[in-house]
């Protein structure tokens, strides 16, 4: 097969898909910077308020993060698809319509904060899991680096985009602009071709207690997953000690502006879709599981430079640091999907993805309370030095694991044989 036919545009289903999760990432930065405001501004919340809606945003992962693995893998992945953004686009349009009415509360944006997150597991797992169907096993590394740039450019650019469109707009009418996004995807994944493949026997409906584990039994009981699932929870473990305290170096110690703080964070959106793009390069010069544990030796030392935040200099020496730490993540994003999809049956691609899922949203939710423990105990530096180095040793499990003896994708996991089980109500 030539390049130019592994090219995952070429395939309609691929452009829907993309164009549908380009739209769901626009309503999601939209709420994502319009409901806090709404709450400030419109029902005079305070930080902890505030606080509270983040925290809500990604409870829904570790609540049902690993169940939904297995409905999705129990259900027609279009559906699942449909279904969760036509629920945000209900939930998100709820909002100006109760405020239109002066019926807003900070109850019901907690409500809808945290029932809008619970669909965004389902289309998240979803969208991650019908993947290999649609483009097919060949075309993963092209299809995923067009995803993960998709993600780092809605880093970059979709926030700033929400807070120009609630200036413009007022918060309310924004929101209602998030709704409406979330409809259009929903209708264009409408048309998506996901079929099971022809010949393919339904997959018996055991009790979701089973299923869940045995998700959880392929991750970890796998070497080369279980590899990726370490270094992936490191990553974010360390970049949420950094983030977490941020906000109080930069404008406490430094006494630098928000928008200061904005354009580091920025910079590591850029190294994202920076090393989304340099990839599959790696990947052609070094070998796949190669340029995975490689390109972790080469950006170890970025990582350390994260820590040497301060005045002049010192401040552009972490940001290059933090860019270019971003990019060993944004390598990582791209051929570790691809990889993990590769090693994974059909029938157990919604559980494995939701089990990443879930250890890797845990270790951000973990890096948040551990990061306000160590600078309220030892000080913010203490915080970001603690960060920095688990960001410069999380490439540790992949380069110790066979992943590193990669040359190339290894060829399709085929399903686990095992006695067929009654079916029972999960």
């Amino acid at each position: 097969m030539t390049e130019a036919s592994r090219s995952p545009w070429r395939l309609r289903d691929f452009r829907r898909l993309f164009a549908a999760s380009a739209l769901s990432h626009l309503g999601g930065n939209v709420g994502y910077v319009a409901i806090p405001l709404l709450a400030v501004t419109a029902l005079d919340a305070g930080p902890g308020q505030v606080g509270a809606l983040a925290a809500l945003s990604t409870a829904a992962f570790l609540l049902i993060g690993l169940p939904a693995g297995a409905w999705v893998d129990r259900l027609p992945a279009r559906r699942v698809l449909v279904a969760a953004d036509a629920v945000r686009a209900l939930l998100l349009a709820s909002i100006p319509l109760a405020w239109w009415h002066d019926a807003l509360s900070l109850p019901q944006l907690y409500a809808v904060v945290l029932l809008t997150g619970c669909a965004t597991v389902f289309f998240d797992v979803g969208s991650q899991s019908v993947l290999p169907e649609l483009v097919g096993r060949d075309r993963l590394v092209p299809a995923n680096a067009a995803v993960v740039s998709l993600m780092a450019g809605a880093t970059i650019a979709g926030r700033g985009a929400g807070g120009f469109v609630v200036q413009l707009c007022t918060a309310p009418l924004a929101i209602l602009g998030g709704a409406v996004a979330y409809l259009a995807s929903a209708v264009g994944l409408v048309g998506l071709g996901a079929p099971r493949p022809p010949g393919a026997a339904p997959v018996a409906r055991r009790r979701l207690r089973a299923e869940i584990a045995e998700g959880l039994r392929h991750v970890l009981g796998v070497r080369e997953l279980r590899a990726l699932a370490l270094t992936a929870t490191l990553t974010n473990l360390g970049a949420q000690l950094v983030n977490a305290v941020l906000p109080v170096l930069f404008t406490r110690e430094l006494g630098l502006s928000a928008g200061a703080l904005g354009l580091y964070w920025a910079a590591g959106g850029v190294g994202v879709l920076l090393g989304a793009g340099l990839a599959r390069r790696f990947a052609a010069r070094l070998g796949h599981g190669r340029a995975l544990g490689l390109v972790g030796i080469w950006f170890a030392p970025a990582g350390l430079a994260v820590a040497l935040i301060g005045d002049g200099p010192w401040l552009w020496l972490a940001g290059a640091g933090w860019l270019a730490a971003m990019t060993k993540t944004g390598v990582d994003n791209v051929l570790g999907v691809s990889l993990r999809q590769r090693l994974t049956p059909d029938p157990l691609l919604g559980r494995m993805n939701a089990t990443f899922r879930f250890l890797l949203t845990g270790a951000l939710a973990f890096g948040s309370a551990l990061g306000g423990v160590i600078g309220e105990t030892l000080g913010v530096r203490a915080a970001v030095w603690a960060g920095a180095t688990c960001l410069s040793c999380a490439f540790l499990p992949v380069f110790c694991s066979p992943v590193r003896a990669l040359r190339a994708l290894p060829a399709p996991a085929t399903p686990p044989r095992r006695a067929p089980a009654p079916a029972t109500e999960g």
